[in-house]
C-alpha cells in the first residue's frame, strides 16, 4: 500500500506526520486525510474545484511557517500535502489511488509535494553544492560557459526577461547535452548543442541528479495517466527522448542586485512550457503560486501568460520544506489535458540572503506533435476545430528562449541562419526520426 503524508513542517519544528493509508474502494477527500482542521477558519478559494476542499491555509501572522517569507510580500502560507511514490507504478489499487489523490491535490493547488528518499537527498546535496562554487566563480569565467548553439550554460543577472522586465535571477541551464556528431547537431536543428560545462565535478553531479529525476517525471506520468483515467502511455508515449533539461538558479539577496530589474522581483509570474517541473529549494524562502481558478482563463501556448496578476493578492507562498521535491505543472500538461489540469502560475521573491534552487523539466520530446486527449479527463474533450492541428514541442520551447533570452547569442544565431525556419520541417516534427541526410 502507498501512503500520502501529512505536510511536513520546516526544519527546526517538530515534524508532526500522520500517515493515510490509501484506501483500495474509498477516494473521499476525509479517507486522504484532507480534511481542514477545524480551529482554521479559512474558506476555500474561488476555483474549479468545489467537490474538494481546499487545505487549510495558514495566516500571514502564524510566525512559525511564515517566518522565511520574503520581505514586502503578503500571502496565505500553503499547506501543501506530501506524497511518497512506490519505487516501481504497476498498476495496484493503491497506485490507483494515489494517482487520483495527485490529480486532486493539483486541481485544487497547482502544487505538491513529494517525499525525496535517501539517495534523492544525497544528489540533491550533491548538486547545491556543485552550484554554490560554480555561482562564486568571477563573472568572466561563469561568461565562458555559453554555447551558441544550444540554450544551455550560464545566464546572468539581468538577462532573462519576463513579462519586459529583467529578473535578477542567475541560471546555469542543462539542456540535452548533444556532442558535434549527433545527427541533429550535424543538421544544425535549432537549440540543439552541448551543454558547456565549467568542469566535470559540475557535470557529474547534475547529470546523476538529473538522471534520478527523470526517473521520477516517468513515474509521476504514469500515476496521472491513471487519476485522468486514460490508458496507460497517454503520457509516457511522449516522453521518449523527452527534452528534459534543468535550470539551476541563484537568487542575490534583496539588497544585492545589479539594478537592472524590479526591487523585490527574483522572477516574474509565468507558467512553465512543458509537462512537470520538479523542483528543490534550499532552505530561504521564495516561491509563491496561484491556485486553479475556473475564472481564470489563459493559454500561454497562444499568448504569453507572463506578467499575470503578479500583484494580485491571492498568491500563495510555498515555505521550504527540508526533504521534498515540489511538482507544478506546464503548458503541455494543460493542453493535454483540456484545461483540466491547468499550468501553475508562480514567481519568486528576493529574500534577506542569496537563495538556490533546482527546477528540473520533464518534458516531451523536441520533435512532438502534442494532441489533446480524447478521453478521461474528467469528461473534458479538445475543441478539435481550433486544436486538430496540435502543438509541436520543439517550437514552443524554442518560442519560450527566444521571447526570454531576444539578445542572446543562441537567438541571434538561431535567426540569422534561419534555424526558426527548420521547426517547420517534417522530419523535425516526427518522433525518433532522423534527417533523410543521416
Amino acid at each position: 500500500m502507498t501512503s500520502l503524508l501529512r505536510p511536513i513542517l520546516p526544519a527546526g519544528r517538530r515534524p508532526m506526520v500522520a500517515r493515510c493509508l490509501m484506501s483500495t474502494v474509498a477516494h473521499s477527500p476525509a479517507a486522504l486525510g484532507l480534511v481542514m482542521p477545524p480551529w482554521f477558519g479559512a474558506t476555500p478559494a474561488h476555483s474549479s474545484r468545489p467537490a474538494v476542499p481546499a487545505p487549510p491555509l495558514r495566516p500571514k501572522t502564524d510566525g512559525a511557517l511564515d517566518s522565511s517569507m520574503p520581505p514586502g510580500f503578503t500571502a496565505h502560507v500553503a499547506h501543501l500535502d506530501t506524497f511518497k511514490l512506490p519505487e516501481r507504478v504497476t498498476g495496484t489499487a493503491g497506485d490507483r489511488a494515489m494517482g487520483k489523490a495527485l490529480v486532486g491535490a493539483w486541481r485544487r493547488d497547482g502544487i505538491v509535494q513529494i517525499a525525496m528518499n535517501d539517495d534523492h537527498r544525497r544528489l540533491w546535496e550533491n548538486a547545491r553544492a556543485a552550484s554554490q562554487r560554480f555561482f562564486k566563480r568571477p563573472h568572466h569565467e561563469k561568461a565562458k560557459c555559453v554555447d551558441a548553439q544550444s540554450y544551455a550554460g550560464y545566464i546572468a543577472s539581468g538577462e532573462e526577461i519576463t513579462d519586459g522586465i529583467a529578473d535578477y535571477s542567475e541560471i546555469f541551464t542543462i539542456t540535452k547535452d548533444l556532442g558535434p556528431t549527433d545527427y541533429r547537431v550535424r543538421a544544425k536543428w535549432p537549440c540543439h548543442g552541448p551543454c558547456p560545462w565549467p568542469d566535470s565535478g559540475m557535470k557529474e553531479a547534475m547529470t546523476l541528479y538529473n538522471e534520478a529525476l527523470g526517473r521520477e517525471g516517468e513515474r509521476l506520468l504514469q500515476l496521472i495517466e491513471m487519476g485522468l483515467d486514460v490508458a496507460p502511455g497517454s503520457l509516457t508515449r511522449y516522453t521518449r527522448d523527452g527534452w528534459h533539461h534543468t535550470r539551476v538558479l541563484r537568487f542575490p539577496p534583496r539588497n544585492g542586485t545589479n539594478g537592472k530589474g524590479k526591487a523585490g522581483r527574483g522572477i516574474g509570474s509565468h507558467t512553465d512550457y512543458g509537462l512537470l517541473v520538479i523542483a528543490a529549494q534550499d532552505e530561504v524562502g521564495g516561491l509563491f503560486v496561484r491556485r486553479p481558478n475556473k475564472e481564470e482563463k489563459f493559454a500561454n501556448w497562444k499568448a504569453s501568460a507572463a506578467g499575470l496578476k503578479e500583484d494580485a493578492n491571492d498568491w500563495l507562498y510555498v515555505p521550504p520544506v527540508e526533504g521534498v521535491h515540489t511538482v507544478i505543472l506546464g503548458d503541455m500538461m494543460q493542453y493535454l489535458t483540456n484545461n483540466y489540469l491547468t499550468a501553475t502560475p508562480h514567481k519568486v521573491g528576493l529574500n534577506t540572503r542569496e537563495r538556490f534552487s533546482y527546477a528540473y523539466f520533464h518534458e516531451p520530446s523536441f520533435q512532438a506533435v502534442i494532441k489533446p486527449l480524447e478521453e478521461g479527463c474528467g469528461g473534458m474533450r479538445p475543441d478539435v476545430e481550433k486544436e486538430d492541428e496540435g502543438i509541436h514541442y520543439g517550437k514552443h520551447f524554442t518560442n519560450m528562449f527566444v521571447r526570454n533570452y531576444p539578445d542572446r547569442i543562441t537567438t541571434e544565431q538561431l535567426m540569422a541562419e534561419d534555424r526558426y525556419g527548420m521547426l517547420d520541417d517534417e522530419e523535425l516534427r516526427t518522433m525518433g526520426t532522423p534527417p533523410a541526410a543521416c
